[in-house]
């Protein structure tokens, strides 16, 4: 089935008029929701031969927050810090994906994503919608320890990913060793124990190849 750009899923089968209106809203964000697991990354999956999707991308950043808490550089609220890794990729749903290493896309990332983040929170009643809202811009803005380990690990997470790929996504073409680098240096504003292992990865990736040598791409 598919459906236009302005429809709900819900739309394709409403839900009984009875119910209790914050919880309809409720329930048509949480089917909304669903269209997360069509969302497309580049990034390989380790176990099988295809991409990942943003809802398997979203659980794999919420396990990593409790296992890998132990090496923020600053003591972090693990709960909170669980809610932002879920809720800043839902706006991909109306937003897409946007790739690392695509700087066109880039250029209309910001835009694409509040104006998609108005959108998909504004389905929630208004209290739910404003904290959605808010997690999502705390996330964006990168301004607490929570949201700079989030961030981490949503840099972190494709790194294992394309390390198990032999490359993946760091043999786009254009980019090399030093982008990659470059990109993913976020991961040391929350962890520096973690972007340790993150470029042991990456120059153990250009050694063997699957990274190209040479200066930054622009």
């Amino acid at each position: 089935m598919t459906h236009s750009e302005s429809e709900l899923l819900e739309d394709a089968n409403p839900l009984p008029a009875a119910l209790d209106p914050r919880l309809r809203a409720q329930f048509t964000f949480l089917i909304e929701a669903d269209k997360l697991k069509t969302v497309l990354r580049q990034s390989p999956l380790a176990a099988a031969d295809r991409r990942e999707n943003d809802a398997e991308h979203s659980w794999h950043l919420a396990l990593m927050v409790p296992l890998l808490a132990e090496y923020a550089d600053e003591p972090i609220d693990v709960g909170h810090t669980t809610k932002l890794v879920i809720v800043h990729d839902l706006i991909e749903i109306y937003a897409g994906d946007t790739p690392l290493y695509d700087t066109e896309a880039g250029t209309s990332q910001q835009e694409r994503e509040a104006a998609a983040a108005d959108r998909l929170f504004g389905l929630l009643p208004g209290d739910q919608a404003r904290e959605f809202r808010s997690l999502w811009d705390e996330f964006e803005a990168r301004s607490t320890p929570e949201a700079r380990f989030a961030k981490a690990m949503d840099r972190l997470q494709p790194l294992l990913l394309n390390w198990m790929a032999k490359g993946g996504t760091w043999r786009t073409p254009g980019v090399t060793a030093e982008t990659v680098r470059a990109r993913k240096a976020v991961i040391g504003d929350a962890s520096a124990a973690l972007w340790e292992a993150g470029k042991r990865l990456i120059d153990e990736g250009e050694r063997r190849g699957w990274a190209r040598s040479g200066g930054q791409a622009r």
